[in-house]
């Protein structure tokens, strides 16, 4: 099979690029292992913060398909994409294992728009029936509507797992509470009710009053921060009548041969634990320990790669239009560092331009380039969503890297 443009990943960053292309004329393939195409939009389901509307994501997932099937984009889900080789040769499979017709794929320009993966948050009991990922509850019940449990605790304090924990309680599960992760190897920067204070700031503007909206002024500051983790009522403080613990953590997740209950404990504004542990009877474990960008596939292209705070995790280097050190490779979405579908979108729009421009497809010209660029950052700029305080130095820094190896 031959195309100018395959595209592995067909979340809001390859479905965007694909139909750029595919409007300018270009042949462009999308592949993805999951049965639908969407990537994470499908469990997306959140009020924006500035108007009121509500962000359906498998709906959004399902006008870009359509679109995307008018314009002849040819869409292969169920089937992985397991190496690539400069050319571009892509082997592929199906997930489930039926064999196929060709199990080559060969483009001109590759996109590799392979999103995110989950890190793990290993903790006693963390394998019991009954413990999941917080991605993994927000598939059941935004995409599936199945409840992850119906006394459910979370563990991990970000803007996903509030988000999902919001989800979860609509549904009709009983959302016990948000917990800070366990101190341990595993846990740095996720378990110092500090650290994570000051990183809550991005997410008071989801805080359903005025007091704890203005309260996000406040964690701007490490004076402010400290205060907060001390004072902060040990109780919790709600939010969409979800108590969020900053002062209190998980020791353990316990049962026979499911979850039955966890073993918590009161922390200090470090994370230390103190005083005695109790025990709170729960069905299910929700962990959210983070998001990394996925990026085997960069790594067996040869791309050169960089580890910077604010994206996340390690990153293929690129330029401003979303082009790799290696030759005809391009990147979009969090594979390039953790942001919202939003700007993955953007992303997305831009590579497939800059596709466009390097393929010679349509009439790209720099001026498109940087109109798409700027719109990037205006969507980063505004974004309701902002995984990593640090997101917009480290774009800078990842740029100047870029320049400095030109």
């Amino acid at each position: 099979m031959k195309f100018d443009v395959a595209i592995v990943g067909a979340g809001p960053a390859g479905l965007k690029a694909a139909i750029e292309i595919a409007r300018a004329g270009g042949n462009v393939v999308m592949i993805d292992d999951h049965p639908h195409v969407g990537g994470k939009l499908n469990g997306q389901l959140h009020e924006e913060p500035n108007n009121g509307d509500w962000w359906i994501g498998v709906s959004i997932a399902e006008q870009l398909k359509q679109e995307a099937l008018s314009l002849g984009i040819t869409i292969l889900t169920g089937t992985q994409v397991w190496s690539v080789e400069e050319g571009w040769k892509l082997f592929i499979s199906n997930v489930d294992g039926r064999p196929l017709d060709n199990n080559m794929i060969e483009s001109k320009a590759l996109l590799l728009a392979t999103g995110a993966i989950e890190k793990p948050l290993p903790l006693p009991g963390w394998t019991l029936p009954g413990v999941l990922t917080i991605g993994g509850a927000q598939v059941l019940t935004n995409q599936y509507q199945v409840k992850p449990g119906n006394r459910v605790i979370v563990v991990g304090v970000d803007i996903l797992s509030l988000s999902i924990a919001r989800a979860m309680k609509m549904a009709g599960a009983d959302v016990v509470g948000i917990y800070i992760a366990p101190k341990n190897e595993f846990t740095s920067g996720i378990s110092n009710p500090k650290e994570l204070l000051s990183s809550f700031s991005s997410m008071t503007k989801f805080a359903p009053n005025l007091f704890m909206r203005l309260g996000g002024n406040v964690l701007k500051s490490a004076i402010g921060c400290s205060l907060a983790a001390l004072f902060y009522p040990k109780n919790g403080m709600k939010v969409w009548d979800i108590p969020i613990h900053f002062r209190q953590s998980i020791l353990a997740i316990n049962g026979e041969q499911e979850v039955e209950s966890v073993t918590l404990t009161k922390i200090d504004p470090t994370g230390n634990a103190i005083g005695e542990s109790f025990l709170e009877k729960v069905d299910a474990v929700c962990i959210s320990g983070g998001l990394s960008p996925q990026n085997e596939l960069a790594a067996v292209a040869g791309c050169e790669f960089v580890r910077l705070n604010g994206l996340s995790g390690v990153v293929p280097l690129h330029d401003q239009y979303m082009q790799t050190t290696v030759e005809g490779l391009f990147v979009a979405g969090n594979i390039t560092g953790i942001e919202g579908a939003k700007v993955a979108s953007a992303q997305g729009v831009l590579a497939g331009s800059s596709i466009n421009k390097y393929l010679s497809i349509g009439n790209v010209n720099e001026g498109n380039l940087e109109r798409n660029a700027k719109q990037v950052e205006i969507v980063r700029e505004t974004a309701d969503i902002t995984f990593h305080s640090e997101i917009g130095s480290a774009r800078n820094k990842l740029q100047k890297l870029w320049e400095h190896r030109i």
